[in-house]
């Protein structure tokens, strides 16, 4: 099998990967059946950005603190470790902003859109589903929505609900909000179109992030999901996305 290894920047994982690229060999990324990624769940955030347009599956292996996405490293029997791996397929949500400028920004997101806001003063947001006004006015410090592969990250931190991986569903979810104090947020169809309209953006401006990509000064923010768009992720047998995604729903810790 054909394999692409990528690596974060510690010296641990760094040196691992060059182990296994003389053990394995190591092939051009568009040469390559699968990318092997060592690190943590930011640099296989990274890896699924890079790949998402060459359609390679990606296998991590952890050499960081969390390490949701990533299976336990081991130097020995990778190929057959890939032979018999589990595959689960997630899509991105597809964000546009407006700036005050009028300039538009793109960007996809694997794990959740947020806005934040950029001064002391709290972000006032307005915010339709659909075409239809759903909440007048957000005071807050921010909002996100995320999606099912996403939703036991950061909107799990907002106390955002944990969605199933298989879920065609999207998570909206505030980030300390002040008004109204009764709205817990929201779940909804993976077909609805979310849209944020900054209020007072001149007093209370706002960035939009997308994954690690992070626009400033925005007065409009679309979110929708992405199909046309995908990733694929490896797992050990009886590991995988939806099995982790299941446990942590129960989790005490």
């Amino acid at each position: 099998m054909n394999m692409h290894f990528v690596a974060s920047e510690t010296s641990e994982a760094r040196a691992a990967a060059e182990r296994m690229r003389t053990r394995y060999g190591d092939h051009k990324l568009d040469a390559s059946e699968v990318v092997v990624a060592l690190g943590g769940d930011g640099l296989m955030l990274q890896t699924l950005h890079r790949v998402m347009k060459l359609g390679k599956p990606v296998y991590g292996m952890n050499f960081g603190s969390v390490g949701f996405m990533m299976n336990p490293f081991s130097e020995e029997e990778l190929e057959d470790r890939l032979a018999v791996a589990q595959r689960t397929r997630i899509y991105p949500l597809a964000m546009e902003a407006i700036d005050t400028s009028n300039k538009s920004h793109r960007a996809l997101a694997l794990n959740e859109v947020s806005l934040f806001r950029s001064t002391y003063q709290a972000a006032k947001l307005q915010i339709s589903v659909d075409g239809a006004i759903r909440l007048e006015e957000l005071i807050c410090d921010g909002a996100l929505v995320a999606t099912p592969a996403g939703s036991t990250a950061y909107n799990l931190s907002a106390h955002g609900p944990i969605l199933p991986i298989e879920a065609q569903l999207l998570a909206l979810t505030h980030i300390s909000p002040f008004r109204p104090r009764r709205w817990r947020g929201a779940i909804l169809s993976n077909h609805a179109v979310v849209k944020f309209l900054t209020l007072e953006a001149a007093k209370r401006p706002l960035s939009a992030v997308a994954d690690n990509h992070e626009f400033l000064n925005v007065v409009e923010v679309t979110v929708r999901e992405d199909r046309t768009h995908g990733v694929t992720l490896l797992f050990d047998p009886g590991t995988g996305l939806e099995e982790r995604v299941l446990s942590e729903q129960f989790s005490a810790v």
